[in-house]
Order: C-alpha cells, then sequence, then structure tokens
C-alpha cells in the first residue's frame, strides 16, 4: 500500500510542477509582451526556450532527487530542497543561454518565470504538504506500525508518534520480553518477541521501529532480514540520549559507520556556496548604495568631534578560530583598553557620535568589507576580542564551536536579545547555545529570518546596543 502511494505522491508532485512551470512561462510571457502576444517572431524564438525550461527542469529533479518524499518531512525542508532545485535550474538556464550564440532573452521576461514559479511551486508543495497531514490526522493514508522493546526509548517513540498524529501512523503497540511496569504502556504491551513474527504477517504490519539496544546485534540483523523478507520497513531508533543535540547523522568510511554528532549544514559545498554568493550580492549592495555616500558624512564628523583615524580595526576570532582584521566607524576616543575591555553602559570612552552609531549598529557597516574579502559573513555568530575568546573559551562549555562557521554582522543569539556586554558567564552561555543551534540549523530561509528581524530591531531600538 505505501508503495502505491508512494508512487502517487512522486506522479502528482512531478506532473504538477511541470505544469506550474509552463504556466509560469506563460504568464511571464504575457505580462512581458502583452501588447504583441501573438507575433510570431516572438512565439517561435520563446517556443523552443520553454521547451528546454522542461527538460532543464526533469535534469534537476532526477540530480536532487526532489520527489524522494518522507512521511516525516518538515515544511521548511521541503521548501529548502525546492530553492536548491529552482536555484540549480536557473543556473543551468543561464548557462544555456550564454552558450546559444545569437540568441537573447528578454532578463525581465526570465526574472518573471522565476518568480510565479517560485511562488507556485512553493503554495502548491505547502498546500499538498499540510492537506497530506490533514487527512492522515483523519486516518487516511495511515500505516500500521509496532515498536520493538518497550524501554525508555521505544515510549520515546511511542510519544512522538502519539503526539503527531499528521504522520500517518496506526500504532499497533509494543513487543518485548519485559515490560516496562507503568500501566499506560503496559497495557499496549502486545508479548514477547517471540510472537513478533505471527503478529506482524496476521495483522499486515507496515513498519517496524526497533528500539533494542545496539549491542544485541544478532537479534536486531535476524529482525531486519524477517522485515525485509515479509516487505516491512525496518527503522532502528538507536539510544543517542547521551548527547544533548538532536542533529545526529551517520557517515560510511567504507563499511565503517561513523556517527556525527553534531549536523554541519554549511559543510555542504552548495549551501557553502549559496551563503558566499549571497553575502557577496548583498555586501556589494550596502557598499555601494548606502557606504559610498554614508561614510564620507560619518569620516567627517569623527574627524571633526575627536582625534584619531575613522576606521577603528581589532582583530578578532573567525572561523577555525583564526584571526583577522574586524573593520568599524571608531566610536570611542583613542585608549590603551579597546583590545581587552567591552564597553559598558555610559562608558566614558565613547564619543557623542560614537553612542548615536553605536545605538544604530551603524559602526558595524564598515563589516561589510569583510564580508565582500570574505572572513565575515552577513549571518553568523559575532566574532569576539581575541583576549575574551580565550577567557570564555576556558569557562563556558561548546564556546569554541561557534568557530566552525564564519562570525557574522548579526546573528541568531543577536536578534533574540544576547547582544551587548556580557560580563554573566550564564548570559554568555545562553548566547553561545543560541549560535550552535544556529549551526546545527543553518538554511537560506533562516538567514533571511535573522536579516529581517535585524532590521526590524534596529528601527525599533535596542537597549543592549550601547
Amino acid at each position: 500500500m505505501f508503495i502505491r502511494y508512494s508512487k502517487l505522491f512522486k506522479a502528482i508532485h512531478f506532473i504538477g510542477d511541470l505544469l506550474l512551470l509552463n504556466i509560469a512561462f506563460l504568464l511571464a510571457y504575457q505580462i512581458r509582451f502583452s501588447a504583441i502576444l501573438f507575433d510570431h517572431y516572438l512565439v517561435d524564438k520563446y517556443t523552443p526556450l520553454v521547451i528546454i525550461f522542461n527538460i532543464v527542469w526533469v535534469l534537476t529533479t532526477l540530480l536532487l532527487n526532489i520527489y524522494d518524499f518522507y512521511r516525516v518531512m518538515s515544511l521548511e525542508n521541503v521548501l529548502k530542497n525546492l530553492v536548491k532545485a529552482v536555484l540549480l535550474h536557473s543556473l543551468l538556464i543561464a548557462i544555456f543561454i550564454v552558450s546559444s550564440k545569437g540568441y537573447f532573452f528578454s532578463r525581465k521576461f526570465l526574472i518573471f518565470v522565476y518568480v510565479y514559479f517560485g511562488v507556485l511551486i512553493i503554495v502548491f508543495r505547502a498546500f499538498f504538504l499540510l492537506l497530506t497531514r490533514k487527512l492522515r490526522s483523519r486516518g487516511f493514508n495511515t500505516r500500521t506500525a509496532v515498536i520493538v522493546g518497550l524501554n525508555e526509548v521505544g515510549i520515546n517513540i511511542y510519544n512522538h508518534i502519539n503526539a503527531h498524529p499528521e504522520y500517518g501512523f496506526n500504532f499497533l503497540g509494543f513487543f518485548g520480553d519485559e515490560k516496562s511496569g507503568e500501566e499506560e504502556f503496559d497495557n499496549l504491551h502486545l508479548g514477547a518477541l517471540k510472537g513478533l513474527e505471527r503478529y506482524v504477517q496476521d495483522h499486515k504490519v507496515e513498519e517496524m521501529f526497533c528500539a533494542i539496544p545496539l549491542s544485541n546485534v544478532d537479534l536486531i540483523r535476524k529482525l531486519k532480514k524477517f522485515a525485509d523478507d515479509h516487505v516491512i520497513r525496518f527503522k532502528v531508533a538507536p539510544d543517542f540520549r547521551g548527547f544533548h543535540n538532536r542533529q545526529v547523522n551517520l557517515e560510511f568510511y567504507g563499511d565503517v559507520p561513523i556517527m556525527l554528532i553534531r549536523a554541519e549544514p554549511l559543510e555542504n559545498p552548495f549551501n557553502l556556496l549559496l551563503k558566499r554568493l549571497f553575502d557577496i550580492v548583498f555586501s556589494l549592495f550596502v557598499i555601494i548604495f548606502v557606504l559610498s555616500w554614508l561614510a564620507p558624512i560619518f569620516a567627517i564628523i569623527i574627524k571633526l568631534t575627536s582625534k584619531g583615524p575613522v576606521i577603528f580595526k581589532q582583530k578578532r576570532s573567525g572561523k577555525v578560530n583564526t584571526d583577522f582584521w574586524c573593520y568599524k566607524f571608531r566610536t570611542m576616543y583613542v585608549n590603551d583598553n579597546a583590545d581587552t575591555k567591552q564597553a559598558t553602559k555610559g562608558d566614558k570612552r565613547i564619543t557623542p557620535i560614537g553612542k548615536f552609531l553605536r545605538s544604530t549598529s551603524l559602526d558595524e557597516l564598515p563589516q561589510f568589507f569583510n564580508v565582500l574579502i570574505g572572513n565575515m559573513s552577513v549571518v553568523g555568530p559575532r566574532p569576539h576580542m581575541l583576549k575574551h575568546t580565550e577567557e570564555y573559551a576556558r569557562i563556558i562549555d561548546q564556546f569554541m564551536v561557534r568557530h566552525f562557521v564564519k562570525p557574522g554582522i548579526t546573528g541568531m543569539a543577536q536578534v533574540r536579545g544576547y547582544r551587548g556586554e556580557t560580563t554573566d558567564p550564564n548570559m554568555m552561555q545562553k548566547r553561545v547555545k543560541v549560535d550552535v543551534w544556529y549551526i546545527e540549523n543553518w538554511s537560506f530561509l533562516l538567514d533571511l529570518k535573522i536579516i529581517y528581524y535585524t532590521i526590524r530591531m534596529l528601527l525599533k531600538g535596542d537597549e543592549n546596543a550601547f
């Protein structure tokens, strides 16, 4: 049954995506060339392009496997896969157009196509996912499942499945040689392991969750073979409760499984390239359209109100704890403690213009040159002075994990309120926890969300900015 539904879902999405791509093409054509819709020259010219669009989309979906659907799949992951597919499609189309000598296509038209297609496909995918979850929660498209092992891990699996009816599991009960001692779960106990095979066949069970300790290798192999022989999906739930984070992945070095305690999305070359391209485009935009006229104004005011350079540079800790020069507009009178002492509320070292720059975060604008150079990112954990990195590394758990990625002008910790002076180690520990969460859960959409909240915070004012 689940194989049939899986194929049906893939077919619906594949056909739907192609249909939406062609609708987007026609909409863009209508908007861009509405006055000359039936011009034969345009029709002859753009007809081959729509064919290429469809072929490239098929190739893109095959390369990225975006139609591999899982029953437990978040909307964010679905949208992330779509963004990757649309970006790769646009890149391949751009290569085709550049390599096609003598062809010229309207840039506005191409932009319209991808805007319409992006909106249509995201709405379609979100609607279908939410509809599927709704139907599953009402008993449609469900899978019968049992849990092997009435222990803490097995109970955790049950609690999660029971709390999410949209996953579509019809849970039948537990199998285990021992009961848990809790009446709620013992009432769901179907018997000892010796009765598992007959029960599974009699009740047409489609999925088995194995919560048996991994040390019991022979039994797990036996259960897996039985599941394979009877076309039952077999899923092992290893006991990772000793690790505080949920992002645990497996890699295989040959036949040897290696457990990765921390997932790092920015280790993926595609994600890394996407983030770097965004950093370059965003920083160039700020430098050309903001800093080009604003920097001279601030430079004059800074020079007129205090002695010293316009730009303050300081060595900070970057990716993999490599030092780099971080740039800011100078906001303090020249002093000997700039590299060791944090700014505090009412700090006498801060100049009048410096107070304004710091409260609005405009003093950070020169760091867009750091982003363009490549030693910072628009979004990431904030870089610390070298002295503070040494101090916090000794007393704050996971502090150095922040250095797995480039530091940022803004970050998750900043928009969550952990900004400014951090004399309290507990506050620094909370900031680090948020930064580590960002590293383990990075997505392009998350970066855009952080930038949005940063701008909103700057417009409203931040009491921690001083």
